[in-house]
């Protein structure tokens, strides 16, 4: 028994990295979509976003049934609340990059990314999908220092959104009244995405060290402390 138990353990974190990979997938593609007004793509994350709420939905029922059938305790047991957790965050995600797919297919044949904000938005978008990719790595890993790099990613996001609200706000910007609401929403989706991802991350380090108060802090000091413990660095995403 104790041997099945542990199996359905494993199999909850496996079906966590299942769904990371298909919100990775869907990030990158609502991106791609909502660059280049690709309206096949953008429908085909718009439909797949089901897949994702599916599996997040059966991941719970799994677990509530460990919890109910095995009352696990210690680690065994915040295994257990992090894929509850964890689980809604990814779902959240897919609803963000689907978000984003929808913007595109709104303004289509038109491009929904606002004149002097491509660059931004392009960038934007490969943060998030990097960022995906790292908490793929995480999930199956569980390397903290995969952990660290989202954070710092996550970063890198915040700077890039602050920088859309400045350009929408300013004296110069001469964008309708459309184009000003698609680059407020857009930028929100793709930073909302990083967010949750940060989310996964401080539940990935109560996951190892069973302190419910994780920051973002405690993540960097939490990836240092495991450093001693693994030869070589994470692997970088496209690898």
């Amino acid at each position: 028994m104790r041997e099945v138990f542990h199996q359905s353990l494993e199999e909850l974190q496996s079906r966590l990295a299942q769904i990371a990979d298909l919100v990775s997938d869907a990030i990158e593609k609502a991106t791609m979509a909502f660059a280049s007004s690709d309206v096949a793509l953008a429908e085909e994350v718009i439909a797949n976003d089901a897949l994702i709420d599916e599996l997040a939905v059966a991941l719970d029922e799994q677990a509530i049934e460990i919890l109910a059938r095995q009352q696990p305790v210690a680690r065994d047991l915040r295994i257990v609340i992090t894929a509850l957790r964890v689980s809604a965050s990814l779902e959240r995600m897919g609803d963000m990059a689907e978000h984003i797919a929808q913007l595109a297919r709104l303004r289509f044949p038109e491009r929904a990314i606002p004149k002097g904000l491509k660059g931004t938005f392009r960038r934007m978008g490969e943060l998030d999908v990097e960022i995906s990719r790292t908490l793929a790595q995480l999930l199956r890993t569980q390397d903290l220092r995969f952990a660290d790099a989202i954070r710092n990613a996550d970063d890198d996001v915040d700077e890039l959104h602050a920088s859309v609200f400045e350009k929408v706000l300013s004296d110069n910007w001469k964008g309708e009244a459309t184009a000003t609401v698609d680059a407020t929403l857009a930028s929100r989706y793709h930073e909302r995405f990083a967010d949750h991802a940060v989310a996964v991350a401080k539940k990935v380090v109560y996951l190892a060290t069973g302190d419910w108060a994780v920051d973002e802090d405690d993540i960097a000091q939490a990836a240092l402390a495991a450093e001693p413990e693994a030869s070589d660095s994470p692997a970088s995403p496209e690898s």
